[in-house]
């Protein structure tokens, strides 16, 4: 018994019994009897009510419908006949839109087959195919439905032959006849320009006649994944064509990947390098300097190369990594360019008066600094963590928080504390993110709020947050993100080419912890500066007063994210703003 209310309503309510004889080979009136009874609303289908059939009650929210549903849970006993004849009962009924009435019936058939109909679900959809035309109407099968059909049972030339002659053996002109009539279906594929079926058929077949010319068909028409599925199927001399073709095209992608995935490098290696260069600059563009190294397999030939970007970059330490790491010399003595070094000029911790950056990883550190932080009014905050560059795979857990005041900078190591002591980081992180007396800074900290709860999900302390103010929705910069805006409000951005390290391994490096401390305390000085004035140092006439009281969030659970520009959920007190302000 099912009872609804006009909140919850279903357009169908189907009765199925079904009578298990023993002789289960009985024809289907003898083994099935189909009792359709509409009875509620089930709004998957949006079939109409029978009044007939219900309660006559004025209140329709007191009615109660049985739901007793076959809901094809089991396809064991029901033929593929029974089967058609649901689904178009379901589908002629419902009062839905068509794309509505579909989609659900699409749904059901997806979850039937996973039961595993016998003789087993491939069979099934074939039989209810075969049966398909007793209920009517015309049918015209998809063709990538045929070709889904040769591969899943493995059909062969073979196969057609005996059917088409009516032969239990294979013969020389059974196997003609087969081939031709093959042949004359995936012509017309090509006609019709259905090049991936035509080409998925001649590989299922074996049938390796057509050359050059069908190549160069397919990469006319820019059909690039079949070309490839071609050549591939016809071997190394039609790939090498092929990826001649594509660098006379000026689709060096294209040609690398194919000398990629069939080891071709040797036949093309001057186009290898080049690709794989262009690769290694986006990566260094990225900051990814670690995979690009990784992506080098130690070539030297790239390793010199990924130096020259480093040096581009006025990455000096990395050019001394490199170049230690693997006795690469030549490069020690090369001066990078003055107007480059005045073009990446980036902000260091002694002109932000940072005095102290201290490495939090241990329970009375944990403390010390969390009694320290809670004097303060303004903090800047954030996060690292290892980027993790595999598709699919699960992001890595946070790796530290940065927590800046005015002169300090406090790095939690969080991986060894929460394994260390979670209980006392869940507290001491508590008091600091849900205190309403601390105005906390972050930069897209959206981001950083939903990686720490997928990270430490049985921490209470990333999931309630009070009094956090992002900068990026205060100036919404359309580009080049935090270094971007401290280049605008302060006159130098941030070195970003160390964002993108390993932010697990310990100990770590001088440049990753002022890296990690810039970033943290440079949102006090951009909050200091919008304080202090309204306009931003470089800007222009035009620009508006900053109005950043009113983006400041008093209070946030980490559930759903924020609108942009979304204003705090309670208003702030003026008073305990201003209170901010003035201290910072």
């Amino acid at each position: 018994m099912y009872t609804h209310t006009k909140s919850y309503k279903y357009n169908f309510a189907a009765q199925f019994h079904t009578h298990k004889n023993r002789e289960r080979n009985r024809s289907f009136k003898n083994s099935f009897r189909l009792s359709l009874r509409i009875k509620a609303d089930f709004s998957g289908m949006g079939l109409e009510e029978r009044p007939t059939d219900l309660h006559k009650k004025n209140d329709k929210s007191d009615q109660t419908g049985t739901i007793c549903v076959h809901a094809f849970s089991d396809l064991t006993y029901i033929s593929p006949v029974v089967f058609l004849y649901l689904l178009k009962e379901c589908y002629t009924h419902g009062t839905l839109k068509a794309t509505t009435k579909f989609r659900a019936l699409q749904h059901q058939v997806f979850q039937v087959l996973h039961n595993d109909p016998q003789p087993g679900p491939s069979t099934f959809v074939i039989q209810c195919l075969y049966v398909l035309p007793i209920f009517g109407g015309s049918l015209n099968h998809d063709e990538r439905i045929v070709v889904k059909i040769l591969e899943v049972f493995d059909v062969k030339l073979i196969n057609i032959g005996k059917v088409m002659c009516h032969a239990k053996e294979m013969n020389d002109s059974s196997g003609d006849a087969a081939k031709k009539f093959v042949e004359q279906y995936i012509f017309g594929l090509v006609e019709s320009q259905s090049y991936l079926t035509a080409v998925s058929l001649l590989e299922q077949f074996s049938i390796r006649q057509s050359g050059k010319s069908f190549l160069f068909t397919m990469l006319q028409s820019k059909e690039f994944k079949a070309a490839d599925k071609w050549a591939t199927f016809m071997g190394n001399q039609m790939l090498c064509v092929l990826v001649q073709e594509y660098i006379d095209r000026n689709l060096l992608k294209h040609a690398y990947d194919i000398i990629k995935k069939n080891n071709l490098r040797q036949e093309f290696p001057d186009v290898y390098h080049k690709c794989k260069e262009s690769s290694l600059k986006k990566l260094a563009e990225k900051g990814c300097w670690e995979v690009a190294e990784a992506k080098t397999n130690g070539d030297r030939q790239l390793l010199e190369f990924l130096v020259y970007l480093a040096m581009e970059a006025g990455y000096s330490e990395k050019v001394d990594e490199l170049c230690d790491r693997y006795s690469l010399t030549g490069f020690l003595d090369v001066k990078v360019p003055e107007a480059s070094l005045l073009q990446n000029r980036f902000l260091h911790l002694n002109e932000l008066a940072v005095e102290e950056i201290i490495w939090v990883d241990e329970v009375d550190g944990l403390c010390n600094a969390t009694c320290h932080i809670e004097g303060c009014k303004v903090l800047g905050l954030d996060c690292e963590w290892k980027p993790n560059y595999e598709k699919g795979s699960k992001p890595n857990k946070v790796s530290i928080m940065q927590i800046a005041s005015d002169k300090m900078v406090f790095i939690f190591d969080l991986i060894k504390l929460f394994e260390d002591v979670p209980d006392v980081l869940d507290n001491c992180l508590a008091r600091i993110l849900q205190s309403p007396s601390i105005l906390k800074l972050g930069y897209n900290f959206q981001c950083d709020v939903k990686q720490l709860a997928h990270s430490y999900g049985d921490l209470e302390c990333f999931k309630h947050f009070e009094m956090l103010l992002d900068v990026q929705n205060v100036f919404k910069e359309p580009r080049g993100g935090l270094s971007g805006l401290a280049k605008k409000i302060l006159g130098a951005g941030l070195n970003k080419t160390r964002r993108n390290s390993n932010w697990e391994q310990r100990p770590l490096t001088k440049n990753q912890l002022e890296y990690a401390a810039l970033d943290a305390v440079v949102l006090i000085h951009i909050f200091r500066h919008v304080g202090s004035h309204s306009q931003p140092a470089t800007g222009t006439e035009g620009h508006e007063k900053i109005e950043w009281k009113s983006y400041i969030v008093s209070q946030m659970d980490n559930i759903k994210k924020p609108k942009k520009g979304m204003k705090s959920k309670r208003k702030p007190k003026e008073a305990q703003i201003d209170e901010h302000c003035q201290s910072s």
